[in-house]
């Protein structure tokens, strides 16, 4: 049948590969996904070489190829007071596509939080300046406590993802950091109490839904990447799994760096979304 395939090839090929960054270097475990296109002309593909020779696979093929690797990677930092030394992992994503004539690069990471669920705090709020003016506090002195105390909802724990598509070189360990601060608070495997009483009151001081956490991941990859070209894509999403609920939430944005300066310049929705595959494609 001369039928051409959107894709064709293999996926999770596990694979030790060694990263290097500003001298050091980690070898990590990393899962392989690589398809091609095929023409209908072409009955398929020899798949059982692309785990060995990724290289002379795709070239067997004509059109475009596009292979994913996804690592869980260690990162080490500090508890926020005690400074107890803590290993968190996170995912180091890169997608490359690629025809005859270009090469298409996105790196991205996925990285777990915490958020604090606004709604819930309201309620809690209004709940508690009733009890308190019923208690006989003064209005102010109710808006005064209500500042300075802590206020309780629900807490999700959340998946933040950021992926940039672009020529430059960029640091993953930064582009984590983009994503854990764009959450309530980050969290950390290892808690001494004093570490755990601030997590706890940083999360619920900035409580955020998924749509805060995903406009914050983008706005602070824009202001910290300047260099970024209009061409270049961004995609930042936010899933939270519930804790009040049986279902989760998500939020997603994706676009060229050019729709998103526009839209934040110009306070105008988009015309266009570009999404991944398509910016992939282009």
């Amino acid at each position: 049948m001369r039928l051409g395939l959107s894709r064709a090839g293999v996926q999770g090929v596990a694979k030790a590969i060694r990263l290097s960054w500003g001298g050091a270097e980690k070898l990590i475990s990393a899962e392989i996904d690589c398809f091609v296109d095929l023409d209908p002309s072409q009955k398929g593909v020899h798949m059982s070489r692309f785990p060995e020779l990724f290289e002379e696979a795709i070239d067997e093929r004509a059109g475009r190829a596009e292979v994913r690797i996804a690592a869980r990677y260690p990162l080490e930092r500090r508890t926020p007071v005690t400074g107890l030394l803590t290993q968190e992992m996170i995912s180091i994503v890169g997608i490359a596509a690629a025809t005859e004539s270009r090469v298409r690069r996105i790196v991205g990471v996925e990285a777990t939080g915490i958020n604090a669920c606004p709604c819930a705090q309201g309620l809690v709020r209004g709940k508690a300046s009733e009890r308190l003016l019923e208690a006989g506090f003064e209005e102010p002195d109710v808006e005064r406590i209500l500042e300075l105390v802590p206020l309780a909802t629900h807490n999700q724990r959340g998946r933040g993802t950021l992926y940039i598509g672009t020529d430059q070189t960029l640091n993953a360990e930064e582009l984590a950091g983009i994503v854990e601060n764009s959450m309530s608070s980050p969290i950390y495997e290892l808690l001494k109490r004093p570490d755990e009483l601030f997590v706890v009151e940083h999360a619920h001081l900035q409580p955020r839904f998924v749509e805060d956490s995903v406009r914050i991941s983008l706005q602070s990859t824009l202001d910290r990447y300047p260099e970024l070209k209009d061409e270049d894509f961004v995609l930042a999403r936010q899933l939270n799994f519930e804790t009040i609920h049986s279902h989760d939430v998500l939020g997603e944005r994706y676009g060229t760096v050019g729709e998103l300066r526009g839209e934040l310049r110009d306070g105008e929705p988009a015309a266009r979304h570009t999404e991944l595959r398509d910016w992939l494609a282009s």
